[in-house]
């Protein structure tokens, strides 16, 4: 049996333009930010993430239990929680080390509430344990704890959209229709505590699963209903840019995101088919093609997206300390922010790459480890016979 591949360059691809547009999207000044998905839709990067997320999970899934065995493929869905959790409390640290800074320069910015610096300095022990016990996510660190979760939940829920895709689907949209009661059995110190509940997101981390073990196949890309539902979904994402383009006047509430409102899924939904169909198309692989550091951001994912998070951070905070809050009319602000974006978006890169090349070093090391070790293991097994043994074989 051929193992699946295990990798997507269009995944990867978008995985690092979703990296990219977090950090830009959290930098208030960004003038980037002004042109990426939340603009012009009901949905922003988080769901193409968890989308993506969850894809890559199923893909990673099928090839180590194919590969392998699925008990190899569940112990490493484990460990990757523990990553995922660990990433998290880094997150954590690197978000109260930033809010530390705010108050040091004393820089007037609503980031040092978000940071949960003052909470800090008013409880340290508490609030140290409580950020342990997912009770209170600093800032950026907030959407680790839900992949944590998915992480874990990857050898149940992998094996089953595979078998029996319907009751994975319908079992996902049921636990969707009770995310919000079960929010209530979260550990959380305060109200709302988890900016993404993860009893609503399942939803889109199980549909990325089903996109990966039951493709879209060929035929039905080729037939008619591929091009009306193209028509349907162009026509919603048109739709909704002007709704949010020309009738919107104030952000909708945080509670719609927190717990993945259907607006968001049927947005997403539109925009999640017509980038299928480019994909299909073949049009995505050659920009990937043509862009491979944000290919190699994508797969440096864990790393990239605590990376962006601390920059981000600073940024946003240098420019509001320069009182670039919003670009407005002043050619300097919008010079600040395009300066801004190219640091964080040039940072990321960068670091994608030299993380990908120390790994690629550190497995060439050990794989000249493992081969020097097997070497003498090799000759003893290849030991000559001794003369009198042969003798008495003669005779």
């Amino acid at each position: 049996m051929t193992s699946p591949p295990a990798r997507s360059l269009e995944v990867d691809f978008f995985r690092g333009i979703v990296l990219l547009i977090i950090a830009v999207d959290h930098i208030s000044g960004s003038v980037l930010s002004r042109f990426t998905l939340h603009q012009y839709a009901f949905c922003d990067s988080a769901e193409v993430f968890v989308f993506l997320g969850g894809y890559a999970s199923a893909a990673a899934y099928t090839a180590l239990a194919t590969r392998r065995s699925d008990s190899a493929a569940r112990r490493r869905f484990f460990r990757r929680s523990w990553e995922i959790y660990r990433a998290y409390l880094l997150t954590a640290v690197l978000m109260l080390i930033g809010g530390a800074l705010l108050m040091l320069l004393r820089i007037d910015s609503p980031m040092l509430q978000y940071t949960e610096w003052p909470a800090f300095l008013a409880r340290p022990f508490s609030l140290l344990f409580d950020v342990a016990l997912l009770r209170q996510q600093p800032y950026l660190s907030s959407v680790l704890p839900m992949y944590s979760l998915f992480a874990l939940a990857v050898p149940v829920v992998v094996p089953l959209a595979a078998r029996r895709p319907v009751v994975a689907m319908f079992g996902s949209l049921l636990l969707w229709l009770a995310a919000t009661p079960l929010a209530n059995a979260l550990p959380a110190s305060y109200a709302q505590a988890w900016s993404f509940n993860p009893f609503a997101w399942q939803l889109m981390f199980v549909t990325g699963v089903l996109a990966r073990v039951q493709p879209i196949s060929d035929d039905f890309h080729a037939g008619r209903v591929a091009r009306a539902l193209t028509c349907l979904a162009v026509a919603f994402a048109l739709t909704f840019a002007f709704a949010k383009l020309f009738l919107e006047t104030q952000a909708p509430p945080g509670y719609m995101k927190q717990n993945l409102a259907t607006l968001r899924i049927v947005s997403f939904g539109a925009v999640a088919w017509i980038i299928a169909r480019a994909v299909y198309a073949g049009w995505i692989g050659t920009l990937a093609r043509r862009f491979p550091g944000i290919v190699t951001v994508g797969q440096q994912g864990l790393v990239c997206f605590i990376a962006g998070a601390a920059v981000s951070l600073l940024l946003d905070s240098a420019l509001r300390a320069m009182g670039v809050e919003n670009l407005g009319r002043y050619p300097s602000h919008w010079l600040a922010g395009i300066v801004a974006d190219a640091i964080a978006v040039g940072f990321l890169l960068w670091l994608a790459r030299f993380w990908a090349e120390r790994k690629a070093a550190r497995a060439a090391k050990a794989a000249r480890v493992g081969h020097a070790t097997a070497q003498p293991r090799a000759a003893m097994n290849r030991r000559p016979v001794p003369a009198h043994a042969v003798k008495r074989c003669d005779r």
